[in-house]
């Protein structure tokens, strides 16, 4: 199935393809996504992160991430098709904190996997990265619902190895919603450390993209604003890696 090409995503892969990492803001991202596609069910969409699991395999002992996963085979010109539940992967190289294991999480429910929003994303990201990339023709790309969590006395650690590369090829994350916290910057460094941009995702629909092979990235810690109050910070991560 392809998709229409939103006619504000050439000035986004320009910029992708010249800093290996763009900002987007919410009210320029999700009209970018409405003319990709509908977001009928969003409502229903950012609901759900309030039925995600917690992760158990924190190294750090922490308690405070909760992910749904979900991994997708898309073709250049074709379709993109959900793939049998599978664990997430990462080498140590990438990932020092939980690498070398396979990481079994929840899967992202059938309801939000096949529903209008998500699509959208899927195929928005499919066109804007495949256009950076037209060799490749195949994309293994999987699916992050993450909840970071903060506490009175425990802050949340939204990227607790650090800054990181994922080891794929482009990453979007999406910030879905934003609750009673403060921090939670994104950081941009080039291969070698240097500082290159910091932005914070402050709204919905607050979009981060990153061409791995050329930059890290990292997330601050989030602490609670009201300690009293529920805090978090929801975000939705894609990633494509040539299949």
């Amino acid at each position: 199935m392809s998709h229409p090409f939103p006619s504000g995503a050439p000035a986004l892969q320009k910029a992708l393809a010249r800093d290996g990492f763009a900002f987007m803001p919410g009210d320029r991202m999700r009209p970018l996504l409405a003319q990709a596609g509908p977001l009928a069910d969003w409502d229903r969409f950012a609901a759900s992160w309030d039925d995600l699991a917690l992760d158990t395999y924190m190294a750090d002992g922490g308690r405070y991430r909760r992910r749904r996963h979900a991994i997708y085979a898309a073709a250049a010109d074709g379709a993109i098709a959900r793939q049998p539940h599978q664990p997430h992967y990462q080498s140590l190289d990438y990932n020092p904190l939980h690498g070398g294991v396979e990481r079994w999480f929840e899967p992202i429910t059938p309801e939000i996997g096949d529903g209008p929003s998500l699509t959208t994303i899927l195929g928005f990201c499919r066109t804007l990265f495949g256009g950076l990339a037209p060799e490749i023709r195949a994309w293994h790309v999987e699916l992050h619902q993450f909840r970071i969590e903060a506490r009175p006395g425990e802050a949340g650690l939204p990227t607790p190895e650090g800054m990181h590369r994922d080891g794929v090829d482009y990453v979007l994350v999406l910030l879905v919603r934003r609750r009673n916290i403060k921090r939670g910057t994104t950081t941009i460094h080039g291969l070698d450390r240097t500082l290159l941009g910091s932005f914070t995702l402050a709204d919905p629909f607050d979009a981060a993209l990153v061409h791995d092979a050329r930059v890290y990235h990292g997330v601050t810690p989030v602490e609670p604003l009201d300690p009293a109050a529920p805090a978090y910070r929801d975000v939705l991560v894609v990633t494509f890696r040539r299949k």
